[in-house]
């Protein structure tokens, strides 16, 4: 309960210095790395340090870890230079640790280094005449590794069986493209800290579709309504999303539909015992 009550005691944002980059770069030359291959990512690696080893807050610290096993980002991804997205994202997890799965699961959507990472940062709608489609790689991913998994559950985790005994999934390729359609429209909402201040007044605010390099990685992505794939969306279990809505709408219903579904507290529920208590938990653990 005292460790459930600590405040929160890091800001990964607030340590984006040189300081930090500096012992960074040292740490990857005195492991005998080449100095070419040293992408600011590693400037994450000792903001982690720092908090694990001198924050008082050691339960939240685990609880983001596991978080970070189950929404994973890579720098071996377009990431690889970009610590702030890493830095911002973790944060993320860190004050999300002992909150709702369902703020969790909007912000992690949201944020552009899931985005990038999984590919529906500038996903934009249909152009049947040039054979384009929206990216389904984050609709898979949200359910099949983010909260509801392959297979119907019971609540303590065992799969459910149909009349023949077999599992039963809990999507298909169909409603993989349905998902896909939500997730179009997402894209930057703000300039990078890169960016000359005189050229971001120039240009105005930032579109969809600017650069990786022009965006500001700690900031949600923003919806861009007219790159937003229209009409209804068939979901889980039954579920239409109805033509005409905005697009945070669709994606709002979306993560409400994932959110409700049953599996989510036996899926979810097993993973953060194997990363917190145990590799094999018993169905009775997970119930």
């Amino acid at each position: 309960e005292g460790q459930f009550n600590q405040p929160i005691g890091f800001d990964f944002l607030t340590h984006l210095d040189d300081t930090l980059e500096v012992l960074a770069y040292n740490a990857h030359i005195a492991m005998g790395e080449n100095p070419d291959d040293f992408g600011t990512w590693e400037y994450f690696r000792p903001m982690w340090w720092e908090s694990v080893l001198k924050g008082d807050d050691l339960l939240r610290d685990r609880m983001a870890l596991a978080l970070s096993e189950i929404f994973v980002i890579s720098l071996e991804s377009g990431l690889y230079d970009y610590t702030e997205a890493f830095a911002s994202f973790y944060q993320v997890l860190y004050n999300d640790s002992y909150g709702n799965f369902r703020d969790l699961l909007y912000n992690v959507t949201m944020h552009p280094a899931m985005g990038v990472y999984l590919s529906h940062f500038n996903n934009p709608k249909s152009d049947p005449s040039i054979n384009r489609f929206p990216d389904e790689n984050y609709a898979r991913e949200i359910m099949q590794l983010f909260s509801i998994g392959l297979y119907e559950l019971n609540q303590d985790g065992t799969r459910v069986l149909d009349a023949n005994g077999d599992p039963i999934p809990t999507y298909d390729q169909a409603e993989i493209r349905e998902f896909a359609k939500v997730f179009t429209g997402l894209g930057p909402s703000k300039w990078s800290r890169y960016v000359d201040p005189v050229d971001s007044l120039m240009y105005g605010p930032i579109n969809f579709g600017d650069c990786l390099w022009c965006t500001d990685l700690t900031a949600p992505m923003k919806m861009f309504d007219d790159s937003h794939e229209p009409g209804p969306k068939n979901l889980l279990n039954g579920v239409t999303i109805p033509s005409g809505q905005t697009g945070m709408e669709d994606v709002n219903d979306a993560i409400d539909n994932i959110f409700n579904h049953s599996n989510v507290a036996p899926f979810i529920g097993r993973l953060l015992i194997q990363r917190l208590v145990k590799s094999n938990p018993t169905p009775e653990y997970i119930g």
